[in-house]
């Protein structure tokens, strides 16, 4: 076994990543046709950095993410008939309840945003990280400057790239 002697330093150390050297991404998904929770389960993956190899519970590592055609997002089986949104608005006798399909005719964005915010961690660091989603209800965005590369992923929910190396380890 190798001993690390005094004023040396050993081959192999443990990378800690700072949070001021963070390269984030930018990535666009389109929700044209996707499943609400399988979107939004990549999506927060994304967001809270958990692609990323320096990846880090404590620190805000998460990349950018851009969804468009919210108002496309499907449900499956027959829970679009079912499901209901509920807010309080701090008045006594203030619940007030809103139906999947009312509320996607309404503010597509809040059902999407509401999903992916839901499956982040519910803290500062939480709430640093949905900064980072941006949901729009058409297919235009304001963030073409930032050069979003497009994020897919197929029905199992893992990303494209990855499942065309297993394909190929396979065959």
């Amino acid at each position: 076994m190798k001993t690390a002697e005094p004023g040396s330093t050993l081959e192999m150390s443990t990378t800690i990543p700072s949070g001021k050297d963070i390269k984030r991404k930018w990535f666009v998904v389109d929700a044209s046709g996707k499943t609400l929770g399988r979107l939004a389960t990549t999506a927060a993956s994304v967001l809270a950095g958990k692609t990323n190899p320096l990846y880090t519970p404590y620190i805000d590592m998460g990349d950018h993410v851009v969804i468009i055609n919210a108002e496309k997002i499907v449900l499956t089986g027959l829970k679009a008939d079912s499901k209901l949104y509920r807010r309080y608005t701090g008045f006594p006798g203030g619940l007030r309840e809103e139906s999947f399909i009312k509320l996607l005719a309404r503010r597509p964005e809040a059902i999407v945003e509401q999903a992916v915010k839901g499956m982040l961690p519910k803290s500062k660091l939480g709430r640093q990280m949905a900064t980072k989603l941006k949901v729009y209800k058409g297919s235009q965005h304001p963030h073409l400057a930032q050069q979003p590369q497009p994020l897919e992923f197929h029905a199992s929910n893992a990303p494209k790239a990855n499942a065309q190396k297993h394909s190929a380890l396979e065959g």
